[in-house]
């Protein structure tokens, strides 16, 4: 993997690239002061003529992004990767990011795993089981680690490396000729962008990977997931910034939910209930929802749904049965408001979604056709999180503070995803339970001492194992201060 030219680019990326990074970063400090002093974002008004302007449209899709009715999310490792290009789903998404605990041989193993799967030879021996590609596949995408991660294992002049270029680096320079030489291409997905001058930064690092790789431009294409608050009111400035390679945007509905608690933390009108009452149907997410459906139509780009994140249990039919119904449900919305397509978390959800979209698009690969120009979306409804229903209960403070410990156990394993619950924890979810418990305690809705005693409980549940998890989870949660990403502090823990 880390062969000299490989490298080169890595650090010409890093060199040419990175001051902007901190720019933007210290950019994101910035702002959350002005939030913190009450400021509410807006739609920029230094940006009114791209809105305005109704003649510009996103790149079309490359054939093998024009169908994406279901997609299926996971790690980057040998078993995870062979099974979801087999799931039947349209687009894998192997993920660095929410669902890879980013240890260093995770990080090379899986982009070892990747070149193996370009090139069709990848294969796994586990006990009695064999695992290999089918001939037909689902479209790889890649999702790299966020702008605010760094990767401490590689220093470019005496400083550790931006994460997203050093992934995003590895996986074009590996991967990027590989996949042109198969009819595909380099295809990205962007998380956690927070304004469009980041995404003016990921356009840059795609037209310089090009130049430095011999590709002509336009050739590496990404999908931006809105998934945070900020994002949401710069949705078509981030599709212009990245007209000339855009293949839509996606509704991160599990980051978005810990943005908003997070981006508003010290205002009252902004706590959330229980994490299982803020359904996609609450009146912010349903604007969220449908102002990204009628921006991406408008500019011609795919507008993909969220995730279906329940893992079937092989033992409870009578839990199958319902979960199933309700994802089913939820599919069933999303193609009704417009969405091209949707994620899934496990392969046994790829029939229900796909059932659900071939419904309605039929032989279509798409309905970006649909305009949704009936769509009218204001900042307030964007920011109505007060009438979220719902109640603050014990049991669910029990439920996040059980869960944000178990995942953390997981995540400093190696293990990036993990069932619990019949439900897919990655860290998008567990980021929700350790800040909602943060939020609560921070407006007294519950007490320190409450969390402690609980997580007391939990660990003797769990066992002595959990009680690095349990530190983490109390540092990330009970700090004075917010920390604005649990995985940093966590990420100094992996080897």
């Amino acid at each position: 993997m880390l062969t000299p030219a490989a490298l080169g680019l890595v650090a010409r990326l890093q060199r040419e690239l990175g001051p902007i990074r901190e720019e933007l970063l210290a950019a994101r400090v910035a702002r959350q002061a002005r939030l913190d002093e009450g400021q509410l974002p807006d739609f920029l008004p230094e940006t009114r003529e791209v809105r305005q302007d109704l003649t510009w449209t996103v790149a079309p899709p490359p054939t093998d992004l024009s169908d994406r009715r279901v997609e299926i999310t996971g790690p980057v490792d040998r078993k995870m990767i062979i099974n979801a290009l087999n799931s039947g789903a349209s687009v894998f998404m192997a993920d660095f990011e929410d669902a890879n605990s980013p240890t260093w041989a995770n990080c090379l193993e899986g982009q070892s795993n990747l070149i193996d799967a370009v090139e069709r030879t990848i294969s796994l021996q586990s006990g009695d089981k064999s695992y290999r590609l089918d001939e037909k596949s689902a479209t790889l995408v890649v999702r790299p680690r966020g702008w605010h991660l760094p990767e401490k294992h590689v220093l470019i002049d005496g400083n550790p490396v931006s994460a997203s270029l050093f992934d995003f680096g590895l996986f074009v320079f590996h991967c990027g000729h590989r996949l042109l030489e198969r009819g595909s291409g380099p295809y990205l997905y962007l998380p956690k962008l927070e304004s469009h001058l980041e995404a003016r930064l990921w356009n840059r690092a795609c037209q310089l990977a090009e130049d430095h790789l011999g590709m002509s431009r336009g050739t590496i294409r990404a999908t931006v997931l809105i998934e945070t608050v900020l994002a949401a009111f710069e949705m078509e400035e981030i599709l212009y910034e990245l007209r000339e390679r855009s293949t839509g945007l996606n509704a991160g509905r599990w980051d978005y939910m810990f943005s908003i608690i997070k981006k508003f933390r010290d205002n009252p009108q902004f706590i959330l209930p229980d994490r299982g009452s803020v359904v996609m149907t609450v009146p912010f997410m349903r604007a969220y929802t449908e102002l990204l459906v009628k921006t991406c139509h408008r500019r011609g780009a795919h507008a993909i749904g969220g995730m279906a994140a329940f893992v079937p249990s092989r033992r409870d039919a009578a839990l199958n049965q319902l979960a199933l119904e309700r994802v089913r449900e939820d599919k069933v919305r999303e193609v009704g408001d417009g969405f091209d397509g949707t994620w899934v978390a496990h392969p046994d959800l790829v029939p229900v979604a796909r059932q659900v979209f071939d419904e309605v698009l039929g032989e279509r690969p798409n309905q970006v056709d649909r305009r949704r120009d009936e769509v009218e979306v204001t900042a307030g409804q964007l920011l109505d999180v007060a009438a979220t229903p719902g109640e603050i209960t014990d049991a669910g403070v029990r439920l996040n503070v059980s869960v944000g410990i178990q995942y953390l156990g997981s995540w400093l394993q190696g293990i990036g995803a993990a069932a619990i619950n019949n439900l897919m924890e990655d860290a998008a979810t567990a980021e929700i339970s350790r800040s909602q418990i943060w939020q609560w305690v921070h407006h007294h809705k519950i007490s320190s001492e409450q969390v402690r005693a609980i997580q007391a409980e939990v660990i003797e549940e769990l066992g002595d194992a959990y009680r690095e998890a349990a530190a983490l989870f109390t540092e990330v949660s009970l700090a004075p201060e917010f920390v604005p990403f649990m995985t940093v502090p966590a990420y100094r823990l992996l080897p």
